[in-house]
């Protein structure tokens, strides 16, 4: 699915939502690129379902996201305005400006671990959580970026993570108009 609009990244993003969320991952933004891991086309979301199906080898390229919603992970984003082409003070601005948002997510959402992506953003999503009053584990990966080492130690991290999240009953995937 090509989305093209911030509207249509949220009600995408949306339809991924888990009833009940146990790992919230916190990304800086969507890609200026136009690709979004929901729609399957990003980099982090190849390097996040190599890591599902190692941990799982019932998960392939058709279920992963229906899997990853139903163990109860969802990607967030500082930012829902892509940023990653900003210079660098606009970019930290938007990220700080994003904690806001964020906090509120955190609130709502009260999941069980918080991962940042991008160690760059860790500070953010520690302010964020702050201003949440937010209590539970903050997981920091590697980001898989294009190096293979990086991906790999991506993976490796995240793997016995998954193997320990719970798979939710009822956590069927909503189509899109259904939310």
């Amino acid at each position: 699915m090509v989305v093209r609009t911030r509207r249509e990244r949220e009600r995408l993003r949306q339809c991924f939502r888990p009833p009940r969320i146990q790992l919230l991952f916190v990304g800086e933004s969507p890609p200026a690129s136009g690709r979004f891991f929901y729609s399957g086309d990003s980099g982090l979301y190849r390097a996040m379902r190599m890591a599902f199906q190692i941990a799982d080898s019932k998960i392939d390229d058709e279920n992963f996201l229906t899997e990853f919603r139903a163990r109860g992970c969802y990607l967030t984003d500082l930012s829902h305005e892509p940023i990653d082409r900003l210079d660098v003070s606009l970019r930290r601005a938007m990220c700080r400006n994003g904690e806001k948002l964020l906090a509120r997510e955190i609130t709502r959402f009260q999941p069980g671990i918080i991962a940042p992506v991008l160690r760059s953003i860790a500070g953010n999503v520690e302010n964020a959580v702050a201003r949440a009053n937010w209590q539970g584990q903050i997981l920091q990966f590697p980001y898989p970026g294009r190096w293979s080492k990086y991906r790999e130690a991506f993976i490796s991290a995240l793997v016995p993570v998954i193997r320990r999240l719970r798979v939710e009953e009822g956590s069927a995937l909503l189509s899109p108009g259904s939310r």
